[in-house]
């Protein structure tokens, strides 16, 4: 069976909105589109649709990061408490390092824990999700908790961890954080349609986020996140953009080989032959890399992607609804095994 032919089979199945692009070396291999940009006036989704990603764009922040140290600004083992008002976070231990933040093992309390917390959306019941645009928008949702464990100790998925990373690049670069990353990231990798937009301010064909009740009937998730994003999550990308990222990060453009090799180093282990670098996630099998990854989940959003350094092969997967992506990754992750 041809990959077009497994790839809509499983997209029927789960009902799927969104983009599939595969590339190899050799240029583009598959790329399919599914679904509506925007329910409402039935407007298709296309191959250069902007979707949102969540938590797939912390490997956007961890280069940035990865940037600063390049050029001596930073080094993974500066202590927050050198950068940011250390007053501000009373109970935090001031030993955190980048290098905890970069990793999920600094032990901060999270604004959102996945654990004890449900749904996204319970964020915003209380406090005005319009409200929240920059970095230190996130601040009194965490700021005052206290420390669920001794930094580097062991690994505990956090998104307010990456929240101060933000609030780092801005403090060092003196800009804020989402212009640094679209001119010293994007820009170099001509990801000229990708960028951190506002919920008000949306450009042309970005799709509109749908969650789905269980009655049958969708609504958008206008209400349910961020108006903006930042270094936690929330950027917009499309496809091939995602591409040109992955390209210039292993062709060593956009960090030097020594910081590139760091960020890609598998620094602390997540579960069997999973673990993660500086914000990306890493798969082995047989004690070997399998593949580099990103993901994120947010009402209405979902993504996957992955580098795969055997083949050099990228995979990109976005989609306005809230999951699909990995099963369709599964999918062509078998299927493209099977044809070596």
């Amino acid at each position: 069976m041809k990959i077009h032919n497994v790839i809509e089979e499983k997209a029927r199945e789960i009902d799927f909105s969104g983009v599939v692009w595969r590339q190899d070396k050799n240029g583009v291999v598959y790329k399919s589109v599914h679904g509506y940009a925007n329910r409402s006036d039935r407007l298709p989704n296309k191959v250069e649709t902007r979707f949102g990603i969540a938590s797939g764009c912390k490997l956007f922040t961890a280069i940035a990061i990865g940037r600063l140290v390049q050029e001596g600004k930073l080094s993974f083992e500066t202590k927050i408490s050198e950068v940011l008002t250390f007053s501000d976070f009373p109970h935090f231990d001031k030993g955190i390092t980048v290098h905890h933040l970069l990793t999920h093992t600094s032990g901060i309390p999270d604004y959102f824990e996945e654990e004890e917390m449900e749904d996204y959306e319970d964020l915003w019941k209380g406090r005005p999700m319009y409200q929240i645009r920059q970095m230190e928008d996130f601040l009194p949702m965490f700021q005052h908790g206290e420390m669920m464990f001794t930094p580097g100790e062991r690994f505990h998925y956090n998104n307010a961890g990456f929240v101060l990373l933000g609030m780092v690049v801005e403090r060092v670069t003196r800009e804020s954080f989402t212009r640094y990353v679209e001119q010293n990231i994007f820009l170099p990798c001509e990801m000229k349609d990708s960028g951190y937009f506002s919920f008000d301010q949306l450009p042309a064909d970005t799709a509109t986020g749908y969650i789905d009740n269980e009655d049958g009937t969708w609504r958008s998730n206008i209400y349910s996140l961020p108006v903006k994003g930042g270094a936690d999550g929330g950027a917009y990308i499309t496809a091939p953009d995602m591409a040109k990222l992955w390209t210039a990060l292993m062709e060593r453009e956009l960090l030097n080989e020594e910081i590139t090799s760091l960020l890609l180093t598998p620094h602390v282990e997540v579960g069997k032959d999973e673990y993660y670098g500086y914000g990306i996630w890493i798969d082995k099998r047989n004690d070997a890399i399998y593949k580099y990854h990103v993901m994120g989940y947010d009402p209405g959003v979902s993504f996957a992607s992955g580098y795969y350094p055997d083949s050099g092969s990228i995979l990109v997967i976005s989609s306005n609804r809230g999951a699909g992506p990995h099963k369709l990754m599964a999918v062509a992750e078998e299927y493209f095994e099977r044809g070596k």
